[in-house]
């Protein structure tokens, strides 16, 4: 009897062990990719501050309230100048650099796939999407061209922005949109999966 209950004893000790020690062997693995993402988000985040530090010493923050739409237009007009001058040699992928850029698709992908997936691609379609603008970095949002929001299901799974940047959708690509200048600041080209994916 005694070697019975031994032996029970002895198989829920290796039934724990083996269960502890595949917990401890996921738990050292799991913070590997996470840790990852932190400094992909990390350097995503100080390449936005550099730019926003940048475009606000160099050339200005926020206009003053005015009642006055073109002498609104004509500030932010001049603004974009000067930060068109400041970064003549943007390109895309200065913010989103590559490793930053895989980072956002598989995000926006993973949450895409998921149980908001429908509500999401339902909204970017209800929203006059745009298909067949090319977009530039350094550029003027093109006149006409709806300000497509990004669906708040989306946004929670990507890193916040300060105040005067937003994410916008063109097409199948996510833009950083800077709204005191009007620019495009850098874009994810295909960030959003087409409907096949």
């Amino acid at each position: 009897m005694g070697h019975i209950v031994f032996r029970r004893s002895l198989s829920g000790v290796t039934a724990r062990t083996c269960m502890l020690l595949l917990v401890a062997g996921l738990s050292l693995a799991a913070p590997v990719p996470s840790q990852d993402n932190a400094r992909t988000v990390n350097d995503f985040e100080a390449r936005v501050t550099k730019y926003l530090d940048l475009r606000k010493k160099e050339a200005g923050s926020a206009p003053r309230p005015t009642n006055s739409p073109e002498k609104l237009a004509e500030t932010q007009q001049k603004l974009a100048a000067k930060v068109r001058a400041l970064r003549q040699d943007a390109k895309q992928g200065d913010i989103f650099a590559p490793e930053i850029a895989v980072y956002f698709r598989r995000q926006i992908s993973a949450t895409v796939a998921g149980p908001n997936g429908q509500k999401i691609r339902a909204s970017l379609r209800h929203a006059d999407p745009v298909h067949t603008v090319a977009l530039h970095v350094n550029q003027i949002y093109p006149p006409g061209l709806p300000l497509q929001s990004t669906p708040p299901t989306l946004l929670l799974n990507l890193p916040p922005l300060p105040r005067e940047l937003e994410y916008r959708i063109v097409g199948r690509n996510l833009v950083l949109y800077d709204t005191v200048p009007n620019l495009t600041v850098d874009f994810v080209p295909d960030a959003i999966p087409s409907a096949e994916d």
